[in-house]
């Protein structure tokens, strides 16, 4: 499943996956698929589930194509609809007790100060992300956090959603998506800080990534 070019004549596309034709389904499945299938993988933490859940994303797309209005784009309202049914496959599984997360948050001095386990390291995620020489390692430690903080995380840091859109998607209050965001952020802090303390451009002590100064729970 490919990515192509980005589509020029969006308007005339829809027309015709309205009217039917299979090679404009050919090229939204070219044109997309990579770019969902690294969505719900990031989301789902399984290849195999992914790909399942992509190709539901398209049927139930192209079934319910008459109902688009043209109020997004066509690449923004099949990224939701592949977000969903990846959020839908989470909560259909077979439930396994969560991993902690508190020994990855981070342990505070009798004083009340951070116990500082590494040298900071405080890069946002999505910059990380862009940097080639990180992207493979920050996408690992993604992995390894609990199943509950990553897919906020991915939301919110990777994929960009809002906070209120991602706590409608999560069935979460707007605060405890903040919260769990920020632990989220602080635990892949941790995780990530023995590998790249001192890597990042640009560093500014005191934050995890994802947060700006005065905004730890944005």
């Amino acid at each position: 499943m490919g990515s192509a070019t980005p589509v020029d004549d969006e308007t005339g596309l829809i027309a015709q996956l309205r009217a039917g034709d299979e090679s404009a389904y050919e090229q939204v499945v070219r044109t997309y698929g990579g770019r969902l299938l690294a969505v719900t993988r990031r989301i789902l933490d399984s290849d195999e589930d992914a790909r399942d859940v992509v190709q539901d994303a398209f049927l139930n797309a192209f079934k319910s194509i008459a109902r688009f209005e043209g109020n997004s784009k066509l690449s923004t309202w099949l990224h939701r609809i592949a977000v969903n049914a990846a959020l839908m496959k989470l909560r259909t599984r077979k439930r396994k007790p969560e991993q902690s997360i508190e020994t990855l948050l981070p342990a505070f001095l009798d004083d009340g100060h951070h116990e500082e386990r590494f040298t900071s390291w405080d890069e946002p995620v999505d910059k990380a992300m862009e940097r080639a020489e990180t992207r493979q390692l920050v996408r690992a430690k993604i992995d390894e956090l609990p199943e509950g903080y990553r897919t906020v995380l991915v939301l919110r840091d990777i994929e960009g959603l809002d906070t209120e859109e991602t706590a409608t998607m999560l069935g979460l209050s707007v605060n405890a998506t903040k919260i769990r965001l920020h632990r989220a952020r602080q635990a892949l802090r941790t995780l990530l800080s023995p590998h790249l303390a001192g890597s990042a451009p640009g560093k500014a002590p005191g934050k995890a990534p994802g947060e700006t100064r005065g905004e730890t729970l944005s």
